[in-house]
């Protein structure tokens, strides 16, 4: 989600993406990725940002939401398995439960990979 709150109230004082990536030490093309809504922002930088800005966090600070498309959520690869009306639901999930989520797929990913590997000898 783009931070339009932040990136107007950004330009309205005159700073660039530079000044801003400064202040809460990064580099200029993570703090685009922030602004932008691609890389989440967290609490500590919202507070120096806002009084860089001299404004309250209020002011410029916009909730983070990750969505994900759920293109198939039926494991099951048996043919003609029903796969309900769930096709291509469309569900809002916090930053921080998204992240615990591809952490555990990951994990997953690396077992079936394990497997795999097993099956094949």
């Amino acid at each position: 989600m783009q931070k339009e709150k932040l990136r107007t109230a950004r330009k309205r004082k005159g700073y660039t993406q530079q000044e801003i990536a400064d202040v809460i030490a990064t580099d200029v093309s993570n703090y685009s990725r922030k602004e932008s809504g691609n890389v989440r922002i967290i609490h500590a930088e919202w507070e120096k940002i806002a009084r860089f800005l001299e404004v309250p966090v209020e002011e410029i600070y916009e909730e983070d939401e990750t969505t994900i498309v759920i293109e198939n959520p039926v494991f099951n690869d048996s043919p003609g398995a029903n796969l309900g009306s769930n096709t291509g639901n469309v569900t809002n999930i916090s930053n921080e439960l998204s992240i615990e989520i591809i952490k555990t797929m990951q994990e997953y990913i690396g077992l079936l990979k394990e497997e795999i590997s097993k099956l094949k000898k």
